[in-house]
């Protein structure tokens, strides 16, 4: 297999470091990450950022059909030129991108070596597009898979843990060591498995108030819950909330770190009908990577 040093060089191009471009050539990575998300003959995958075409290629070998999305117009030009048999490429954005609009199908399969700066971003739009994804494996940077897939209780759990955990069972698949990347990123990168549940963990109300909540609780991680939870003043009352706590059998002298997605659900059942809210608070969102490190695509 030619390595993205060598593809670069015969396309006359070098990685974009603005872009987030760490390219995976790794033969034994790359059929581990295509192994992953279980392919069959005929079913549509979409692939996030192909870049220069090497997972891309082990897709294809599946059988899949490949919908390749790429914002680089350099990497959609190379693409088009490998012309990788059974793979369809389009032009796009893959943090706003319509995924199985995009591929033409009700429901596909997603996979991606998602630039470190886009991952909250394409992470949100895998939730609200769930419905359309039957599973998705990316690559990510390593503390950010491991905050993915924490448990209760764990410092690395947070916001999008919670949110991911009430759709999906979340796995970590594999570590890619920076060695095995052109060029190498300053951190090591882990892959993660979502697999979309029948049905949530827990029933909801109303989910953009569930995640609301959820933001609210890890807006302040050293506060108790309940203190948490006031800091949205626009949620509900801290009377409401306080009686959403007991109801939902939560001590509110806990900290959201604690709480599994299940038991955020029951205090946003027990908050009762949805009313009126005052617009949230300006979002706070979690890093998504040390704000040093190298992004890679």
């Amino acid at each position: 297999m030619e390595s993205p040093r060598d593809i670069l060089k015969r396309h006359g191009l070098r990685p974009k470091h603005s872009w987030g471009q760490n390219f995976l050539g790794d033969a034994d990575a790359l059929q581990s990450i295509a192994d992953a998300l279980e392919l069959r003959a005929g079913e549509p995958v979409v692939e996030l950022g192909p870049g220069l075409g090497h997972l891309t290629r082990f897709l294809a070998a599946t059988g899949a059909q490949v919908t390749a999305v790429e914002r680089d117009r350099d990497m959609v030009a190379v693409l088009e030129k490998e012309a990788i048999p059974g793979v369809r490429v389009v032009s796009g954005n893959a943090a706003t991108v319509d995924f199985a609009q995009v591929a033409g199908v009700p429901e596909i399969a997603l996979v991606g070596n998602l630039p470190y700066h886009l991952t909250s971003s394409i992470l949100f739009q895998v939730l609200a597009q769930r419905a359309h994804i039957s599973r998705a494996v990316f690559t990510l940077q390593k503390e950010v898979v491991v905050r993915l897939a924490a448990e209760p209780g764990n410092r690395d759990y947070g916001l999008l843990t919670v949110l991911l955990g009430l759709h999906f069972d979340v796995e970590e698949v594999l570590t890619l060591e920076a060695w095995r990347f052109h060029p190498p990123p300053k951190v090591d990168s882990a892959v993660v498995r979502l697999t979309r549940l029948a049905s949530p963990r827990a029933p909801l109300v109303d989910e953009a108030r569930f995640t609301r909540l959820v933001k609210a609780g890890f807006a302040q991680r050293r506060k108790t819950l309940i203190n948490s939870l006031k800091s949205d003043k626009g949620l509900a009352k801290p009377d409401v909330l306080l009686a959403a706590l007991q109801t939902a059998g939560v001590d509110p002298g806990r900290r959201a770190e604690t709480l599994s997605p299940a038991e955020f659900a029951a205090i946003e059942r027990a908050l009762g009908p949805v009313t009126a809210m005052a617009p949230p608070p300006p979002d706070a969102p979690e890093p998504d990577s040390d704000p040093d490190a190298d992004d890679a695509s």
